[in-house]
């Protein structure tokens, strides 16, 4: 099911996955270990940031679509896990 965010999430992810590769030449490069983990945690924090988008739009769009309560309960359950 595809989400108004989406699109959004996506370059997200987008700019998280090159963010990704240049810490990855850094790492080929030689650079210092706290650059290194200052850039990882960057990238980090913006996986971080998209997933959490991600679920508190679906949680949204379960309930403003009225899905039965049984349903959109057990979702909710299955999303805690990756909080």
């Amino acid at each position: 099911m595809k989400h108004q965010s989406h699109a959004e999430i996506s370059k997200r992810l987008k700019r998280a996955e090159g963010h990704l590769r240049s810490v990855i030449v850094m790492i080929e490069d030689g650079k210092p270990c706290v650059e290194l983990a200052q850039q990882l945690h960057a990238v980090e924090a913006a996986v971080a940031k998209a997933k959490k988008e991600l679920i508190h739009d679906h949680i949204e769009h379960c309930l403003e679509d009225g899905h039965d309560t049984k349903n959109a309960l057990r979702e909710m359950k299955q999303l805690t896990k990756y909080l």
